[in-house]
């Protein structure tokens, strides 16, 4: 649904995300000075999102804060830190939201008729792709992990069309992945990309891209660390959904 959102709509989107658990206190205009933004972008916003405008989405708000009493734990934590609680949350909500169900389905029927399955990650990602590694080859399947920049490149010119490339990206501009997805492409193999930056130039190179949702904000900002969750929550359902699939395909043969 953000896609059809200008880049001041989505800035206005995200910095709402990233601030949710204030913005039942706060009016059109508080928010308009906080974000810096006009309030015809915030009632723009809410109804592209689907409300009727801001009042309707931030009264949505206090009835769910009202109803959801699994949080109640939280309420004598300092602010801060409860934000940095809620960003986790929010990162999670946000993409489960943007998952496509049917882009789940392909990408499990690409990986159940794949031979081959090469797996590419490079820095906190290679967590996943590591444990994407270990669960698919427990399931029977060829697959192979790197994180070697000169290895992805050069195995990937040699990877067949029967196979299958998972590249896994938080932002998809990473220069061995962009060539590796890249030479994929050119030699006709199938490539899945879990990814949160859906136009990067990972993207278009790949036949499938699974979407997640990626925070602004950054507890260490002077570094490369942001957090991998979206990726590692998109990686953990698409290998649930493959078990279930198979075993169903098994109970049904």
């Amino acid at each position: 649904m953000t896609k059809k959102l200008s880049s001041s709509e989505r800035y206005l989107w995200d910095y709402i995300q990233e601030n949710l658990n204030d913005i039942p206190n706060l009016s059109i205009v508080k928010l308009s000075e906080d974000a810096n933004v006009s309030t015809a972008t915030i009632v723009r916003t809410t109804k592209k999102m689907g409300y009727s405008g801001y009042t309707d989405f931030r009264q949505q708000l206090i009835t769910q804060g009202k109803n959801n009493s699994q949080y109640q734990n939280l309420e004598k934590v300092d602010h801060d830190i409860k934000q940095a609680i809620f960003k986790n949350k929010y990162e999670v909500d946000n993409t489960l939201s943007m998952l496509n169900v049917g882009s789940i389905e392909d990408a499990v029927q690409k990986i159940r008729e794949s031979d081959d399955i090469y797996i590419f990650a490079r820095g906190f990602s290679e967590f996943i792709a590591q444990e994407m590694l270990v669960k698919l080859q427990l399931l029977n399947k060829n697959c192979v992990m790197s994180s070697d920049p000169n290895i992805i490149m050069t195995m990937s010119k040699r990877i067949r069309r029967e196979a299958l490339v998972i590249i896994i990206s938080l932002n998809g501009e990473t220069k061995e992945l962009v060539a590796g997805a890249k030479n994929a492409f050119n030699n006709g193999v199938s490539t899945i990309t879990i990814t949160t930056n859906e136009t990067s130039s990972i993207a278009k190179y790949s036949e499938m891209i699974l979407l997640g949702y990626k925070s602004q904000t950054s507890y260490f900002p002077d570094y490369e660390v942001r957090s991998r969750l979206p990726l590692q929550v998109i990686s953990r359902i698409l290998l649930d959904a493959y078990v279930i699939r198979t075993q169903n395909k098994r109970e049904l043969d």
